[in-house]
């Protein structure tokens, strides 16, 4: 099957005009790529399929018969995995390894630390006390309504308590699964939220919790998801919280990656994107096309009948201008049978 981007339905002609504005510099990268076709040829990245918490979707799922697809990226909340305080329930993850390793495939886990569920804390009962500083904090959206809760990464007990986490997960997985990545940087939360919490603390935890995934893990693939941190706005609000975060992964071997792979959003554009794609990296990058992403959006979204296949360009963007060696595609119906099956059925 052959699949051309036209981009008819999604893109504008208003796309294709970019002024001098540094924060517009990327914003006709995507051009370069819109004859991408499918078959997409094989190549150097792995590419995943995304469940997110779906655990039990692997099961009998048609990627299974696909070789270009490596295997399933699952997400567990630290609140599953530790059910009381010190006491580790891997249960699920062993289970899936051997389910996916029966059928040639691999995992890669993605640590829940934060949800977007406000009746969802994500963390273990122990940490939501007065010793952890309540352990977890309401996300807070743009109207200030609370749309999830993220753990409190900046305080130095609930990150030892997380690092322990890590260093049993390590000592039972590492060398066996693909890799485990951390989840995204960006979190609603702020000062007036928290007193104990300030951008320049965040950026330092996010280092923190980071070395504490390679030390736990250092054969299988480490990787920090980083899109967007508080208290900066790039190119025009440039404090160097994200670059460091980029550039702290890079020197001790954990690799970096993002959500939500959107070649035309200048927050994207500005942020992961601009990092992956201007910086030069020893550890390999990877990027997730996430719900919503196969038509361009974020989140949840309503099926499309008539759309352009964007598998192609979205491949061909990654592999190229951020020269990734991770993909993550989600599983998201119709579009991952439509569309990214047909692309990864055939050489």
């Amino acid at each position: 099957m052959r699949a051309i981007c036209t981009f008819v339905i999604l893109f504008t002609p208003t796309a294709f005009t970019q002024t001098e504005k540094p924060g517009n510099r990327y914003l006709n990268a995507y051009i370069q790529y819109l004859d991408a076709t499918c078959p997409i040829k094989k190549d150097s990245i792995k590419h995943f399929v995304y469940f997110a918490r779906d655990r039990e979707a692997i099961h009998d799922h048609p990627f299974l018969k696909i070789p270009r697809l490596e295997g399933a990226q699952i997400m567990y909340p630290w609140r599953m995995l530790e059910p009381e305080m010190g006491v580790y329930d891997f249960s699920s993850i062993l289970e899936d390894f051997a389910y996916l390793r029966a059928h040639g495939k691999q995992l890669f886990i993605q640590l829940q630390d934060a949800t977007f569920n406000p009746a969802y804390p994500g963390v273990p009962d122990y940490l939501l006390t007065e010793a952890y500083d309540g352990g977890a904090i309401y996300q807070l959206n743009d109207a200030g309504k609370p749309e999830g809760w993220v753990a409190k990464r900046w305080n130095p007990q609930v990150q030892a308590r997380f690092a322990q986490l890590l260093e049993a997960l390590g000592s039972a997985l590492d060398g066996k699964i693909e890799g485990i990545n951390l989840q995204e940087t960006a979190i609603g939360v702020n000062q007036n939220a928290d007193s104990t919490f300030s951008p320049e603390i965040y950026a330092n935890a996010i280092k923190v919790n980071m070395l504490a995934l390679k030390k736990a893990f250092p054969q299988s693939t480490a990787m920090q998801y980083a899109n967007f941190m508080p208290g900066e706005w790039l190119p025009g609000d440039d404090k160097g919280f994200l670059r460091a975060v980029y550039q702290y992964g890079d020197s001790i071997g954990v690799s970096l990656g993002a959500p939500d792979l959107m070649v035309q959003r200048k927050g994207q554009l500005n942020h992961p994107i601009a990092m992956m794609h201007e910086g030069e990296f020893r550890v390999p990058l990877g990027i997730a096309v996430q719900d919503g992403n196969y038509i361009g959006q974020t989140g949840a979204s309503t099926p499309l009948q008539q759309r352009d296949n964007l598998v192609p360009l979205l491949h061909a963007f990654a592999k190229d201008f951020l020269r990734v060696q991770y993909m993550f595609w989600t599983y998201e119906e119709p579009y991952f049978s439509e569309d990214l099956v047909p692309c990864f059925s055939e050489d």
